[in-house]
């Protein structure tokens, strides 16, 4: 059922969908500003999202109260989002989005909300348009709520490790001598994730290999090997030393396959001798000091887990179809991964009469827990590539509608994959660390780019520190502790 306008005696015009009016038929902002002034928000509040506001009654008041605050109005009906009926820009909020407007909820939110603002956010619905729109209503109200609690994961992590990516990032710099340009190509590509499932699919791999290409998380790799199925391309994400492990596995070969890496992973001294894609996550920083060497590079948001990002490159090397394998995403009874699994040494090593291999893997299966958080944002992605994505073997539930048992020449043409699909480009320059640090210091002293620097690398260093505790006499310090190599 269409909204439609209607006119009120204030002047101000309401609007109605069927018999139900969104707001209220004398008054309508004034009816809006009792309702904000109700609620009792949390201190600290950064971002509010306007759930189908209709006509933005309720952003002037919320304005009013919070005048630094991001306002972002989500909407159910692109009625509201068309040029006669938008109010969202005179009433002060920050950005709007609809169905219509060409981007998914998703990526509305990932480009207006950080992953470092995720504590901060309050939701704030309009009732009247729960009643009114129902189902779509609240499918808007969950993809949300969904998004938040994913970015809150990815803010806690950052809490954690945040002081540790940022050393790798100039660790990382070190070792960046030459990097890999790829062309995307039309040919099948397998994202192969380390989810025990993986184990039912690498027979089939195995066998039709020549014509795919294999991008696997570096935890995958033993298994892969093991199976003599070696992968075209490996990607690594993870800032902790234990990921080194999983790298060891690849340089056992000896032809190393190529290498995509996040800025901030834990990479080891191999690096230095090979060209590998780095990965910058979109911050400007990242950018700024990736952009210094002149080698080509990948922007990919950070997800939070690894075959999140291997999926969002994917789509960036491949035009053709692309299947995932091996994304679990949760335990098999106390297995967490493909065997044979990097970690199994350390469990190995570990063993005692008190102290069993099958008791540490119990204890791991319940510690390591469901990875479902990320469950729905993978099934959104299928459902948005509906002709390209595919589910290979016995992956997350959320995959079932696209699973396909064997690969098939209808949905698989069999095509080699040209050696020209990537090429090599050598640092044209001996550059330092300190050298590339410059420009970002630069940046730090320039007032159009310094407070999203502060809010960017605020959150990596001083982790509970709000952004106006963040001096950039702080952030230099830190900088050119890490640009020198100091390891303390």
């Amino acid at each position: 059922m269409l909204p439609r306008l209607a006119a009120t005696g204030s002047g101000f015009p309401t609007v109605y969908v069927g018999d139900l009016a969104l707001h209220s038929r004398y008054n309508p902002p004034l009816e809006a500003e009792k309702y904000i002034n109700s609620l009792h928000f949390r201190e600290g509040v950064r971002f509010f999202i306007l759930l189908e506001p209709g006509l933005a009654y309720a952003a002037a008041p919320l304005r009013k109260r919070f005048p630094q605050a991001g306002i972002l109005s989500l909407h159910v009906s692109d009625f509201f989002t068309r040029s006669k009926t938008n109010t969202d820009g005179a009433a002060g909020v920050t950005a709007a989005w609809s169905p219509g407007l060409g981007e998914t909820l998703q990526c509305f939110l990932e480009k207006h909300l950080p992953d470092t603002e995720a504590a901060s956010v309050a939701i704030v619905e309009w009732r009247p348009s729960q009643a009114a729109f129902g189902e779509l209503y609240l499918k808007v109200f969950s993809e949300t709520v969904e998004y938040i609690k994913r970015a809150d994961a990815n803010k806690r992590t950052l809490d954690n490790f945040g002081r540790r990516w940022f050393k790798n990032v100039f660790r990382n710099l070190r070792l960046l001598k030459q990097s890999i340009r790829y062309h995307p190509f039309s040919s099948p590509l397998v994202i192969a994730g380390a989810g025990p499932s993986l184990e039912q699919t690498i027979p089939l791999l195995a066998e039709k290999h020549s014509p795919l290409f294999i991008l696997a998380v570096s935890s995958a790799v033993p298994a892969l090997r093991a199976a003599n199925v070696p992968p075209d391309l490996i990607l690594t994400t993870d800032g902790g030393n234990w990921a080194l492990l999983h790298l060891y596995e690849a340089f056992r070969d000896q032809r190393p396959p190529a290498f995509a890496a996040a800025l901030t992973a834990a990479l080891p001294s191999q690096f230095a001798g090979l060209p590998w894609l780095p990965i910058s996550d979109g911050s400007l920083w990242q950018n700024i000091l990736l952009c210094g060497t002149g080698l080509p590079f990948a922007v990919l948001p950070q997800r939070g887990t690894v075959t999140a990002t291997a999926l969002d490159l994917a789509f960036q090397l491949c035009r053709g179809p692309v299947y995932i394998t091996g994304m679990d995403l949760e335990h098999r009874d106390i297995r967490t991964h493909a065997r044979p699994y990097s970690f199994e040494r350390l469990f190995t090593e570990a063993v005692s009469r008190l102290n069993p291999a099958y008791s540490q893997t119990f204890v791991r299966a319940g510690a390591v827990g469901s990875l479902g958080i990320y469950a729905q944002w993978f099934a959104r992605r299928m459902a948005a590539y509906p002709d390209r994505l595919f589910s290979l073997g016995n992956n997350n539930a959320v995959f079932k509608e696209r699973s396909i048992g064997v690969f098939n020449h209808e949905t698989t043409p069999v095509k080699k994959i040209p050696e020209e699909i990537a090429e090599t480009v050598l640092l044209n320059r001996e550059q330092s660390t300190e050298t590339l640090s410059t420009a970002l210091l630069k940046a730090l002293e320039s007032g159009e780019t310094r407070e999203a620097l502060l809010r960017e690398l605020g959150p990596l260093l001083f982790p509970g520190d709000s952004a106006a505790q963040v001096s950039p006499e702080a952030v230099r310090k830190e900088i050119g502790i890490a640009a020198g190599g100091f390891h303390g």
